[in-house]
């Protein structure tokens, strides 16, 4: 038994943001300076009162109506955020009560940037399990909540959205392969080290990073984790017929490609209009490629996130 994607979706709010947009709020940056270091021209930021759960409802329906499966039939709804609409309760609630289902389960996933692996490699064991048959994943992101807007090392990289899958228990094959890891002890080169104590802010609010470390460490771990499920399927990283790494920057997507020997004619880039929506990134670009009809059925696609904690993961499927 397998865990097959029957349905893609995504949902990016208002209007797309471009870096002079950005610099005419008065960022200290302009377009050459943000294109030239990290490939991205806009991003989409989502307005007051737009959040996680509402983008990711968007996103859902549009993977359910792809699907033609009806929320009611849905046993398993797993959200991966990192800027819930509350402490509790969760984001997947939320978004399983506004689909009108009820008796699911649902919880909330957070790795951040690859927050969407880490679900998908749930939601897949649930299926292979037995225990559960339609699942609702999805990664939705307000990230603009927790930017420090003076900061132009950070801000201009990241943007809002969120993307969302369906899978269904099938004999024929699916998810082929997954891999999910976690190094505690490099918390420190992106975190947003706050917290809310007493009904105050205690700490550092903001998301903080130290961007070279996160190069080198995302280079390394993108590519061992690319061939760790390829090796796990009993295939070359050649055999792929379509990369989705997470779109953080593109010269970490271009280092990566070239590392594992995937041309960057096979690699799926969305950075340059999304920025880097951290757990939406990948089923952003995924639903993209879907519906563009670049990905077709019998395409084998590696899906693959890295983030905060440190996290990282990847996918494999036959689509």
């Amino acid at each position: 038994m397998f865990a097959r994607l029957i349905g893609t979706g995504s949902c990016l709010p208002g209007k797309p943001v471009s870096n002079d947009d950005l610099a005419a709020r008065g960022i200290d940056t302009n377009d050459e300076w943000i294109v030239t270091r990290t490939g991205i021209r806009s991003r989409y930021l989502a307005e007051a009162g737009m959040t996680s759960s509402e983008l990711g409802l968007q996103a859902a329906q549009r993977a359910l109506e792809m699907a033609g499966v009806g929320p009611e039939e849905l046993d398993l709804i797993i959200v991966a955020t990192s800027t819930p609409d509350f402490i509790f309760p969760s984001t997947a609630c939320l978004i399983q009560g506004k689909l009108g289902n009820k008796g699911a389960t649902a919880f909330d996933v957070q790795a951040v940037c690859a927050g969407f692996a880490y679900a998908l490699g749930i939601a897949e064991k649930f299926i292979r399990s037995g225990s559960h048959s339609k699942a609702l994943v999805i990664g939705a992101e307000v990230f603009s909540r927790i930017l420090d807007w003076q900061d132009r090392g950070t801000c201009v990289l990241f943007g809002d959205g969120a993307g969302a899958v369906v899978l269904e228990a099938s004999a024929k094959p699916g998810i082929l392969a997954t891999a999910m890891h976690a190094d505690g002890s490099q918390s420190g080169i992106l975190n947003v080290p706050g917290q809310i104590c007493g009904g105050q802010v205690t700490g550092d609010p903001f998301l903080r990073m130290d961007g070279q470390s996160v190069f080198k460490f995302a280079v390394r771990v993108l590519s061992e984790i690319a061939e760790e499920v390829c090796t796990q399927a009993g295939i070359q990283t050649a055999d792929v017929d379509w990369l989705i790494p997470h779109q953080a920057n593109i010269r970490i997507i271009e280092a990566t490609g070239k590392k594992l020997g995937i041309g960057r004619d096979k690699v799926i880039v969305t950075v340059d209009r999304h920025g880097n929506t951290s757990a939406a990134s990948v089923p952003l670009a995924l639903d993209e490629a879907v519906r563009d009809g670049r990905i077709q059925r019998g395409q084998r696609v590696l899906l693959e996130g890295v983030g905060g904690g440190f996290t990282w993961g990847a996918a494999l499927l036959e689509f």
